[in-house]
């Protein structure tokens, strides 16, 4: 890429200077009228070098000399050094831009793990999990077009206190026959209810609690077996829906087992008992100290996370393992990590916790059907109602495409840790910033070539400005890139939308059909309808034929 070839000519640039230990960098200009790349090297190296910025700057530029793909190098300010590059260089790129444009090398050979889904059996999807799932296959899509050998990977809570309220309810009021998700939903407010309010309710619950961490034979462990199958059945289901598959399930089930020996073997060295429970001590690292065993010697969270672990390290043994979590999960995680290094070192290097932000919506709460958490069919469905009705869009496939790529986008423009706000009608505008603005640009530019079957793709006349649109056409690798290096999608978003508004802006001033450029223009708008179908592949977002 032409960025490595500008690095290697400042670097040179500075040796030649005898100026050490400033690394040169390059940027794209948060203005496009300043140039395609800027580097403040000059301001970074001056006191280095015993000058002022400008006066640094000047050498370099003068060092520099000609570089292949620039037209210009121009100094802007204290001492900032811009470079406009060649029209040449833009129209050879944009004839290059194809079905694998923005695919780059930059994890191959990484061995990645991504988790994320982790739904709680017996209960259902919650716009939680919504929100993680997006941000997951994301992250995944991100990985994989970056060259690593990605798998998606859940971890289902299927053996919990959770679980033990609702199978209470389930036998207590004879609802085994008539089994289903919303039954289990029903039956786990239910069993919430009554473990707050009867002790007795609350004793057999506990009871139930400790049979299913044995295995115990008997009508709650029956229970058990077929609601867990019905959930999974479930989760691949809403799953698939939302656009996400899975190589692999672990289960809390089978992690705690392992979690609790493990704890068990590195205890007093790791672990210490307290009170007949067995903790970490957090506090002497700074971080909190946390339950790992409870007194009746049930592994509790973080004794499963451990367990967990052990599965994921020893069954692919993967070069970074990210685990998609709630940012008010991020000092639990803390403490998980600590724990996990000091048992193995690699568990805790290998792995990446990725926090997202809180979900709220524009105007007050979501109503739901079980507890404070709105379900994630529920929003689905709420969100395709209203594209149907603003869009008057009859296809039932394209409204949920259409509602998909409204929740997706607004759950990615924001970087991790920052909470979410969605607003329901501007979110499924087709103008703006949103997902569908997005989708409906792709239609737009699909629109435009399916008139033209047979574009020349020889010779053809290009104009002599370089447009916006191919400016930032040119940046999507490097954009991709970064996403992959910070493991930040959000930079895909602000992207896109930038590129949709340069597009439009574009075509609406610029007579593409029957213009002496055309055959040129065609290759522009052929290479954006490629940039933004990648691009919303990278967001988990499907590109419509038809809007």
């Amino acid at each position: 890429m032409i960025q490595e070839d500008l690095i290697h000519k400042i670097s040179s640039a500075l040796k030649a200077l005898g100026i050490d230990g400033v690394e040169p960098m390059i940027e794209f200009p948060g203005d496009l009228t300043h140039g395609d790349f800027a580097t403040n090297v000059a301001l970074a190296g001056a006191k280095v070098a015993g000058t002022t910025p400008r006066e640094l700057a000047e050498k370099l530029v003068a060092e520099l000399g000609e570089i292949e793909g620039v037209e210009k190098v121009n100094i802007a300010g204290p001492g900032f050094i811009n470079f406009i590059l060649s029209r040449e260089y833009f129209s050879k790129k944009i004839q290059g831009v194809g079905e694998t444009w923005g695919r780059g090398e930059k994890l191959k050979g990484k061995n990645i793990l991504v988790e994320y889904a982790q739904p709680n059996l017996f209960k259902p999807f919650h716009i939680g999990h919504l929100l993680n799932t997006a941000v997951g296959e994301s992250l995944s899509r991100v990985s994989q077009f970056s060259g690593a050998t990605v798998r998606n990977i859940s971890y289902p809570s299927d053996i919990s206190l959770g679980v033990a309220k609702a199978i209470w309810s389930i036998l207590k009021n004879k609802k085994e026959d008539d089994l289903t998700i919303d039954a289990m939903g029903e039956a786990y407010v239910d069993g919430t209810k009554q473990y707050e309010e009867s002790e007795e309710a609350k004793k057999e619950i506990n009871a139930i609690h400790t049979a299913l961490h044995t295995a115990e034979d008997g009508d709650a462990w029956r229970v058990y077996q077929k609601g867990r199958a019905l959930n999974v059945e479930y989760f691949n289901h809403i799953t698939a829906r939302l656009g996400s598959s899975f190589d692999h399930m672990f289960f809390e089930s089978e992690s705690g087992v392992i979690g609790k020996e493990i704890v068990m073997r590195h205890t007093p060295e790791v672990f210490q008992e307290s009170e007949g429970a067995i903790i970490f001590k957090g506090e002497d690292y700074g971080l909190h100290t946390r339950v790992f065993l409870t007194s009746q010697g049930l592994p509790v969270y973080e004794a499963k996370d451990i367990g967990l672990l052990s599965l994921k390290f020893e069954k692919y043994n993967p070069d970074l393992s990210i685990v998609v979590t709630d940012v008010e999960q991020k000092q639990y995680f803390e403490v998980v990590k600590k724990a996990a290094s000091l048992i193995n070192k690699t568990w805790g290097d290998n792995s990446l916790y990725w926090q997202h932000g809180r979900l709220r919506f524009a105007g007050g709460k979501v109503s739901s059907r079980y507890g404070n958490v709105p379900l994630a069919e529920d929003l689905l469905e709420k969100v395709i109602s209203i594209v149907s009705e603003k869009a008057k869009e009859e296809d039932p496939a394209v409204s949920e495409k259409v509602a998909l790529a409204s929740l997706k986008y607004a759950f990615l423009r924001g970087g991790s840790g920052k909470n979410i706000v969605f607003d329901f009608e501007k979110s499924v505008a087709v103008e703006g910033d949103s997902g569908p603005y997005l989708q409906y640009s792709y239609v737009r530019a699909r629109g435009v070539l399916d008139k033209v079957k047979n574009a020349n793709d020889g010779s053809f006349n290009v104009p002599k400005e370089v447009s916006n649109v191919e400016r930032l056409l040119t940046r999507f690798p490097s954009v991709v890139a970064r996403s992959a290096d910070e493991y930040e999608p959000h930079y895909i978003t602000t992207y896109l939308t930038e590129l949709a508004s340069a597009f439009n802006s574009w075509y609406a001033q610029e007579k593409v059909i029957g213009s002496k450029y055309e055959a040129y223009y065609l290759q522009v708008v052929r290479a954006f309808a490629h940039t933004m179908k990648n691009g919303l592949w990278l967001l988990g977002i499907e590109a419509p034929e038809k809007m």
